[in-house]
């Protein structure tokens, strides 16, 4: 069997859950879209399910995965519903749905339910994606509100640049989400942080914070953090070295020769490709570690093999374990390496067996 992949630790999710529910203060929607960033949403969601305060996902075909798995807990949909066809399925399974558009919410006051709604009703606040603008937002609040069964609402907006510790547009933003709510009846539950807001600006954390990246151990915050330092890992890619070669000085290495030995060099292949999701493009130096010990990678990454350095490494040979990230290897730095992010590496795996411990 191909000895390529990735060992999910579902104990360290749930350290990571906990600690941004701690920060938040209120409670936490633990965000698992996109199969929990590449990390399964069916498992990482029931070990979280009975802890979790509920779960975000982009589309209802996520959420429908997930109640068919038998999570209960309450399931909302981040980007909402794409067509009125949905809302039947919506209030079958119990869903919460996030309003974004004005032609959602004349969907809502068509609609004729037989239970009671939870709506998100979101504002556009600077990041100008979805969300209804701000001259708009409290007459939809209201209309949403008159309609009588929906139950409860959350008022909600998202962060443009909460990763860029010094930007002074994710303070704008809050002063823009702040003067919206001056227009809503007091004690209205709000939602603002996403996982950067929680962790490194604290006037963004309310009623509910909604933690993604930093459920999986990483962040792309460009400056130290303390909150950040207690994330542990969740992946840890892993393959095995399959080939050494022994090269001489001048000997090109892959695709397009685009590495040159500049003496002896031994060569390590490992299987791990662009086809499983590893970096097409990541170039020579990019980090990583077999047997535990620090090399670099060398020649372009191939479809389903990579190579590495192993000229200072005389003990490492076919069989040797081989981390591409995970607790010994950031995948921050592996992506901050690939001109990628860690977003982008999780979630784009493929090909790639997952084992869940502890």
């Amino acid at each position: 069997m191909r000895p390529v992949q990735a060992l999910i630790d579902l104990d360290a999710l749930v350290h990571n859950y906990r600690h941004a529910r701690r920060l938040g203060g209120g409670r936490a929607l633990a965000v698992v879209k996109a199969d929990a960033y590449g990390h399964g949403a069916v498992r990482c969601a029931r070990a979280l399910d009975g802890e979790a305060d509920g779960f975000g996902v982009a589309c209802i075909e996520e959420a429908l995965e997930l109640r068919e798995a038998g999570v209960r807990s309450p399931i909302l949909l981040l980007e909402g519903f794409f067509e009125t066809a949905e809302l039947a399925l919506i209030e079958r399974h119990d869903l919460w749905t996030v309003v974004a558009s004005p032609w959602q919410v004349e969907a809502l006051e068509r609609h004729r339910p037989a239970r009671p709604w939870t709506v998100w009703l979101k504002l556009d606040t600077g990041m100008h994606r979805l969300g209804l603008p701000p001259e708009a937002y409290a007459d939809a609040w209201r209309r949403l509100q008159a309609l009588g069964w929906v139950q409860d609402m959350v008022a909600m907006t998202h962060f443009a640049r909460a990763d860029e510790l010094g930007e002074a547009r994710t303070e704008q933003q809050l002063d823009a989400f702040d003067a919206a709510l001056a227009g809503l009846p007091a004690g209205t539950a709000a939602s603002v942080a996403n996982s950067a807001g929680l962790m490194a600006w604290p006037r963004a954390r309310r009623e509910w914070v909604r933690p993604g990246l930093m459920l999986y151990g990483t962040h792309m915050l460009d400056a130290p953090c303390e909150a950040a330092a207690a994330l542990r890992p969740v992946m840890q890619l892993q393959s095995q070295v399959i080939a050494v070669r022994e090269l001489g000085p001048g000997e090109p290495i892959g695709y397009g020769g685009g590495f040159i030995t500049d003496g002896p060099t031994r060569v390590g292949v490992v299987a791990m490709g662009y086809a499983d999701g590893y970096a097409q493009y990541a170039p020579a130096g990019t980090p990583v570690l077999v047997g535990g010990a620090r090399t670099r990678l060398i020649g372009r990454v191939s479809m389903d093999m990579l190579t590495v350095d192993l000229s200072g490494h005389p003990d490492a040979g076919v069989g040797t374990p081989v981390e591409l990230w995970g607790p010994g290897l950031p995948v921050a730095e592996v992506a901050a390496h690939c001109d990628s992010s860690p977003y982008r590496l999780l979630s784009g795996l493929k090909r790639v067996r997952r084992e869940y411990g502890p």
